[in-house]
């Protein structure tokens, strides 16, 4: 009985290998969206295992390149067997491919570890649109291919910048449509960001790209999903973040400077289990990040322009509908032209109508509506002109047709398109004031008429007319006028002791006026002391004295010295000596003012008369 022991165990675990033997199965399936796998396209091809000794590795297949291989779902275990530790994978790898060259191919079998998988036919169609299609595929549809992105990075000298801690596993890069452009030509401007992280947590701008010199329109059609791309020989997931319309608005050379951009992304961190061996978590890292600038070159518009250029630069075609049917004198019609096409199309301007109608019908100011898209690659729609029109009188009348002229920078040509006219017939109609004053004041060519043999063949020139010098001669002389002014001005303040000598007797006066103020109040003190003031100041400024050598015997001497009599000069402080009584004395002088006013008054007159 004891025999039968081992055996049973060892037929136990023989049974249990069996059941659990690996099993391996591949699929192949093309890019999501997609019924079939077309040159340039990404296709998929998934490894479904069960208790595989090792782990699976992406296999290399016929007719495309390898892009990407990661595991999806799935789970890790070890056991141990008679003292040896062995592993145990199960789950599902899937493994980005890009098709590569047409034909019809083979995948599998793949063997991991004793177990094979089955086969797999695909086939790869010639007429994708991918990074590896035909270069005039690539410029049709630029921004699902990752090779026309690399071709423009040849393109490009500019370089990405990293700020912070960004590096080459995460950077912007912005290109544009053509870097060789026309004043008012639509280019894109694209925004891309590439990524080796596992997870982007957050983007966001920190500010506004540097457009100057041109019109900006902001476009939507950014990337919802990340796409596989390959930058410097390295494979990137990478996505459109910010598109824009520009439309270049001066010539030379314009520069578009990027904007920052703060990322948050997860960085994977790799460490090895001595029981799970293998293992990574996750850590945020934060980065700063800046694209390459840009430099285009703008190119004026060929010369001549057209007399009616529009000012359009695209694609254009206008069209014209006439709304009404039966036309009366007087009453208002209406006609609408649409432009349509791509390009600046809201800058679109129309010729002046009211030049090219007849005068028989009057043209109104039109009004405008726009139905703008902006797009990836160009900003279309439609403008419309709704006109209101008013015949003036009766009759039959051509409408004309309407020629927009615009330049298509595809060709480099100025090309026209035009909007059919009309044949109507007016009817009579009300009359109005406005009809007939319309006919009064219409212009008429032939009351203007010159003629050419009575004008002078040799003109005289303006230079020889008096009123050309007179133009000069007037500004001088103002400008002589005020130099002598200002310089006797200055000449007059400079000596400021003669100037108050010569106007002695009119602030003498001035001051004489306050006193007399005080004296209707019948206030003695303030009279006596601006009295004072008067009399002082008058001798002050008009001997040129300061205030401290106004004393009785300097003037008395400095008078006497100017040929003032003696009979003034004692009157002179005889008034001085009887207002300082007045005012200083305990008894006052209330009853003397009209006295003392006219005598301080009239002893002024009386050196003012002797000083002359």
């Amino acid at each position: 009985m004891s025999k039968r022991i081992p055996i049973i165990i060892v037929t136990l675990l023989l049974s249990a290998l069996l059941i659990n033997a690996a099993s391996v199965k591949i699929t192949v399936s093309p890019q999501r969206g997609k019924a079939k796998i077309e040159k340039g396209d990404l296709f998929y091809l998934t490894i479904d295992v069960a208790d595989a000794t090792v782990q699976p590795k992406a296999p290399e297949l016929s007719g495309a390149r390898l892009v990407y291989f990661d595991m999806m779902s799935g789970s890790a275990q070890t056991y141990t067997v008679n003292g040896v530790t062995r592993g145990s994978y199960s789950g599902r790898w899937e493994a980005t491919y890009r098709a590569v060259s047409p034909g019809s191919y083979t995948a599998g079998p793949i063997s991991i570890g004793d177990a094979k998988s089955n086969q797999v036919k695909y086939s790869i169609g010639g007429n994708g649109s991918g990074p590896d299609s035909s270069p005039s595929n690539n410029n049709a549809n630029a921004n699902s291919s990752s090779q026309s992105a690399n071709n423009n990075a040849d393109a490009d000298d500019g370089k990405p910048k990293y700020i912070g801690k960004g590096d080459s596993n995460l950077f912007l890069r912005a290109n544009v449509s053509s870097s060789n452009a026309y004043e008012q030509q639509a280019l894109v401007y694209t925004l891309k960001i590439y990524t080796t992280y596992d997870g982007l947590n957050f983007l966001g701008a920190t500010a506004s790209p540097k457009f100057d010199g041109f019109v900006v329109e902001q476009s939507d059609d950014i990337s919802t999903s990340w796409e596989f791309e390959s930058f410097n020989g390295k494979m990137y997931k990478s996505a459109v973040v910010a598109r824009y319309i520009i439309f270049p608005q001066m010539t030379g050379n314009l520069k578009v400077i990027g904007n920052t951009y703060t990322v948050s992304v997860s960085q994977r961190e790799y460490y090895h289990d001595a029981f799970w061996g293998s293992l990574s978590y996750s850590t945020p890292l934060q980065l700063n990040v800046t694209p390459n600038d840009l430099v285009i070159n703008v190119k004026s518009l060929p010369e001549p322009k057209p007399a009616d250029f529009s000012g359009g630069v695209g694609k254009f075609s206008i069209s014209s509908e006439l709304k009404n049917a039966d036309f009366k004198t007087n009453q208002a019609g209406s006609i609408v032209y649409t432009v349509k096409g791509s390009g600046n199309v809201k800058y679109v301007q129309l010729p002046d109508l009211g030049a090219l109608y007849p005068p028989e019908i009057e043209v109104s100011t039109p009004k405008t509506s726009q139905n703008i898209t902006v797009g990836s690659s160009n900003t279309s729609g439609s403008v419309t002109f709704d006109y209101s029109f008013m015949p003036l009188d009766e009759g039959e009348f051509h409408i004309p047709e309407v020629r927009l002229v615009y330049f298509n920078p595809e060709t480099g040509k100025y090309e026209t398109s035009v909007a059919k006219g009309y044949d109507i017939k007016v009817g009579k109609g009300k009359a109005s004031a406005n009809s007939s004053h319309q006919k009064s004041v219409r212009f008429d060519s032939n009351l203007m008429v010159v003629d050419a043999n009575s004008l002078a063949k040799t003109p005289r020139k303006y230079v020889y007319n008096f009123a050309y010098w007179l133009f000069y001669i007037i500004p001088v002389v103002l400008l002589l006028t005020a130099v002598i002014a200002y310089r006797r001005y200055v000449g007059i303040h400079s000596d400021m002791a003669a100037l108050n000598s010569r106007r002695a007797n009119k602030l003498a006066r001035k001051r004489l006026k306050r006193a007399a103020a005080a004296m209707s109040k019948n206030d003695a003190d303030r009279f006596y002391h601006e009295l004072l003031v008067a009399l002082w100041g008058y001798l002050g400024d008009k001997l040129k004295m300061p205030t401290s050598e106004l004393m009785r015997d300097n003037i008395r001497q400095v008078l006497a010295s100017k040929g003032i009599s003696d009979q003034a000069i004692d009157n002179f402080i005889k008034v001085i000596d009887e207002a300082e009584f007045a005012k200083y004395s305990s008894a006052g002088g209330k009853e003397n003012l009209r006295n003392a006013y006219n005598n301080a008054s009239e002893i002024i007159n009386n050196l003012e008369k002797e000083f002359k």
